[in-house]
């Protein structure tokens, strides 16, 4: 029997220099790599042998869809994600559709792989042939990458919200965003501005500013650790005016976060239980 392995793999921000070891281990032993084509052009240096299957934006299903296929053909295949591939990624849907299609999913390296039932022959066939090896490799996601370049404004308790309503209304983004802005976590926010969503970024910033202070500094990285990297530090009165887009991550402090010279950070609290 062919091997049926699939891997997920989070790509982190792209340059080589922060792609974990084992994920560019399995990238190269794969037969074949899916992604969506900025994150396949990120790591081409390493794939330049492979069989590609690449997509733009919104074609994730179809991309899963072909990489389970070529994996239930018999060729180890690689789901690429850029940052970690569990955070607002690609490793959910691998899931769902496997869940969805009935298959058999082992994990990667498991003593139970050679013993998949008590089934009969014939089903012990089906499920052999409808079973996949599956390993999802982490990968250094944009709110770690961003949060290091600007200091260390995630040091306390932190809520992570995506404005992009396409798979959420935005009903519950906002009760999310006022919840987390209520409790005073740092907010860090993904997908602030779009070409066809301008607006939500504005709204964002009136529901925050309903508990905290306009002066709240807010870190704005975009592109974190590439060539066309940027990062400001910004107010939150001033949030919806920054310079963002779909490659840019915001970090809301909250009531303790401080701007130090060029970083911001968000202290833990041991000035208030150590001499410090």
């Amino acid at each position: 029997m062919k091997d049926r392995k699939l891997f997920v793999i989070g790509t982190g921000p792209g340059d080589l220099n922060h792609i974990s070891r084992r994920a560019i281990e399995l990238l190269q032993a794969s037969d074949c790599v899916a992604g969506y084509t900025t994150y396949i052009d990120l790591i081409k240096d390493v794939i330049k042998d492979k069989k590609i299957i690449s997509t733009g934006m919104t074609k994730e299903v179809d991309r899963v869809e072909l990489a389970i296929d070529e994996a239930l053909k018999g060729n180890s295949c690689s789901i690429v994600s850029g940052g970690d591939a569990g955070i607002y990624a690609m490793a959910g849907l691998v899931f769902e559709i496997c869940q969805k299609r009935g298959i058999r999913l082992i994990r990667h390296g498991s003593e139970n792989n050679s013993e998949l039932s008590n089934s009969t022959t014939q089903d012990l066939a089906f499920e052999r042939e409808n079973c996949l090896e599956l390993e999802v490799v982490p990968g250094i996601p944009a709110l770690a990458a961003g949060a290091s370049l600007l200091g260390a404004p995630l040091t306390h308790d932190f809520a992570v919200i995506s404005l992009s309503d396409l798979l959420t209304s935005w009903e519950k983004i906002e009760k999310r965003i006022s919840a987390a802005a209520a409790a005073d976590f740092v907010i860090v926010i993904y997908n602030p501005k779009s070409r066809k969503r301008d607006w939500q970024l504005k709204r964002a910033k009136e529901l925050i500013m309903a508990h905290r202070d306009g002066d709240t500094p807010v870190g704005v990285v975009t592109s974190a650790m590439r060539e066309e990297q940027k990062i400001t530090i910004s107010t939150l009165k001033d949030m919806d005016i920054a310079d963002v887009g779909m490659q840019t991550i915001l970090f809301v402090g909250n009531e303790s976060s401080i701007q130090y010279l060029d970083f911001m950070f968000t202290p833990r609290g041991y000035s208030e239980k150590y001499e410090i």
